[in-house]
């Protein structure tokens, strides 16, 4: 086997504004010279398509549900597998029933995953694909799951957090880090998680990759010198948005940008009016990366309260700006971020916490500039969107070759 065999991408929805670091990963291995096929479950709406890149990567995108819709389509897909190995066929079926969290809903939601991994198959075959890589292992990844047992076309993933470890039982966990080739955890924490669920047996392939950026994108900026705080993240609870709502009425002088979008909006528009912030608080919706880059060198805070978290790449691209951030001590989190160092880390929910660590960094700036610093320093030496590509290609060499790397990190780095 090759440097270059061809491989397949798969996700829940491809791309997505939110997502835009499985993008860049795709990107980095096409610029190493593997063909890789991107493959979705749903089409992504329109409202995803900030920019060029995600328009370019959804138009060339395989749509698992919607190729589905074709009852012959479907019908041929299955009849296919069936007919090239039954055995293959019916322990795939049996994976799938035994892989039920149980209920109707689930019982059908397992049918439909059984249904969509024929036609992502047979997709894959025709296209020469050897390997299949999912990112987020919940219902994508159960579909991988699928299709590799039905196709022999072998599986990994990649595991993030934080939500699928609320509930691992229900997505079986433990089954899909057994049948992978292995797991890409995105941290030291992320894979402690997938250790506790699952047999020792498989903690050898269990790697970290993290997330990364490319830090020449965020170069440039001048140094923070102010009281800008920028978020960018889904507008929803777990992002911890009502917390800093509610710390940014003590600290005077300091203005707000929120760049995203999502359910809570409309209520996080009330808050902001209510505590009297609507001339210091601009929520601007979904940004492209270009303008999201852009954002950050024009602020000079960033600020993610969130209550749970992986490890979040918008982090590492303040970080790469030189901007010092002001973050939640959760999860993946403290491997990045440095208490005092690249940053503050908080505790999760907690007003007064966060009002002290907002008011003692915006009133020194010699502070922002060492911290900003800092925080590059550490994104191009651990989280650069290209070393992690080149990590992650020697994964997928070694294990198509059967002679998988040993490290949990390259050279057996932490």
């Amino acid at each position: 086997m090759g440097a270059l065999e061809k491989i397949a991408y798969l996700t829940g929805e491809y791309p997505r504004a939110t997502d835009t670091f499985i993008q860049r990963e795709v990107a980095e291995l096409r610029a190493m010279g593997r063909e890789v096929l991107t493959c979705s479950i749903r089409q992504t709406g329109p409202e995803h398509h900030v920019g060029p890149e995600q328009r370019a990567e959804a138009a060339k995108t395989f749509h698992v549900l919607k190729a589905a819709k074709s009852p012959i389509h479907l019908l041929k897909c299955h009849w296919r597998f069936l007919r090239e190995d039954a055995g293959r066929y019916f322990s795939a079926l049996r994976l799938a029933f035994s892989t039920n969290p149980g209920g109707v809903k689930n019982s059908l939601y397992q049918v439909f995953y059984f249904a969509e991994a024929a036609v992502l198959g047979a997709h894959l075959k025709d296209q020469g694909v050897v390997h299949l890589h999912n990112h987020i292992a919940k219902s994508s990844c159960s579909v991988a799951m699928l299709m590799s047992e039905m196709t022999g076309i072998p599986f990994s993933f990649t595991l993030h957090g934080p939500d699928i470890f609320f509930a691992p039982d229900h997505w079986r966990l433990d089954k899909k880090i057994e049948k992978a080739s292995f797991v890409a955890c995105i941290s030291h924490f992320c894979r402690s998680q997938a250790m506790g669920f699952s047999e020792s047996a498989t903690w050898a392939k269990l790697h970290i990759v993290h997330c990364g950026v490319d830090p020449k994108k965020y170069e440039g900026a001048k140094p923070a010198s102010g009281q800008k705080l920028l978020f960018v993240g889904r507008l929803a609870a777990v992002k911890g948005l009502p917390i800093l709502l509610q710390s940014m009425v003590d600290v005077e002088g300091a203005s707000l940008t929120v760049i995203g979008d999502g359910p809570d909006r409309g209520d996080l528009q009330a808050q902001t009016r209510d505590l009297g912030l609507a001339d210091r608080v601009d929520f601007v919706g979904y940004k492209s990366q270009d303008d999201v880059a852009e954002a950050l060198k024009n602020h000079d805070i960033f600020v993610l309260p969130s209550f749970a978290e992986g490890v979040p790449v918008v982090l590492m691209e303040a970080m790469a700006t030189e901007r010092p951030v002001i973050t939640t001590q959760i999860a993946g989190i403290p491997e990045l971020v440095e208490n005092g160092v690249d940053g503050f880390l908080v505790p999760p929910g907690n007003t007064a916490a966060l009002t002290e660590a907002l008011k003692s960094l915006c009133a020194d700036t010699k502070l922002q500039v060492k911290m900003g610093k800092s925080g590059r320093q550490k994104v191009t030496a651990g989280y650069t969107s290209k070393d992690e590509a080149a990590w992650l290609s020697k994964l997928f060499d070694g294990y198509i070759s059967n002679d998988p790397p040993m490290d949990v990190r390259p050279g057996g780095t932490a």
